[in-house]
């Protein structure tokens, strides 16, 4: 199923209190950004890929792609305020492009192409899908650091990205929330306001975002895990 996919990478890693753009650090050796555009580059079904970036990184970024021979990025406009901004200003690039778009987080890059190839599938026939893992631990409601309820967790699941969708939906559903002045904390919430059914598939749980440091440990941890399985 092709599609193309939207990566806001305009972040500025104050958790990760790199003191730059997260996506510039390094595991084993390669920038996060390009271990995740590496997985959008082999796959066969990616047609295009739209980068939201810092204009003052814009330089940076090409010469990184240049430099590990990235050749599907078709464009990089200026990122938003919020990330929901600049997912928009791809949207708005993108969208004559695909029937299928996809946006992910630029510091996931441990995502499966299987789970992307599920994901693509289910919102071709659906309209919209997106990734997720069942949550694992015991959860609760808590106000003012006092227990409210204890949740039942088989109801509850941890969203990831790609999130998927039919070109035409994400595009209403951007619209929309911008004419209302809505900011949502995903795609899914925005596509959620137009009352349109929105599909989970299962994904897995390496698929980490690289937040804080103790995430770039575990990233070596993944990416150590994979080479032994690969020997």
């Amino acid at each position: 199923m092709k599609y193309i996919v939207v990566l806001p990478a305009a972040g500025s890693g104050k958790r990760m209190k790199a003191g730059h753009n997260k996506l510039f650090l390094t595991l084993r050796g390669k920038p996060i950004l390009i271990h995740t555009l590496d997985v959008f580059e082999q796959d066969l079904d990616c047609i295009g890929i739209w980068l939201a970036v810092k204009p003052e990184e814009r330089v940076i970024i090409q010469e990184m792609l240049k430099q590990y021979n990235v050749t599907k990025v078709k464009g990089m406009p200026a990122g938003g305020v919020e990330r929901q901004h600049s997912v928009y200003a791809c949207v708005k690039e993108a969208s004559n492009e695909a029937e299928l778009i996809l946006v992910h987080d630029a510091a996931r890059p441990f995502i499966e192409p299987t789970v992307i190839k599920q994901l693509t599938q289910k919102a071709y026939e659906t309209g919209a899908a997106i990734a997720g893992v069942k949550a694992k631990d015991t959860m609760k409601r808590v106000h003012n650091h006092i227990i409210e309820e204890t949740v039942d967790r088989e109801q509850l699941w941890i969203i990831q990205t790609p999130q998927a969708f039919h070109t035409s939906i994400l595009t209403n559903a951007q619209h929309q929330a911008d004419q209302d002045g809505f900011l949502g904390t995903d795609e899914s919430m925005l596509v959620e306001r137009l009352n349109i059914d929105v599909h989970v598939v299962e994904s897995t749980y390496d698929n980490v975002k690289m937040t804080t440091q103790e995430d770039l440990l575990i990233g070596e941890a993944i990416l150590q895990k994979r080479q032994q399985e690969e020997n």
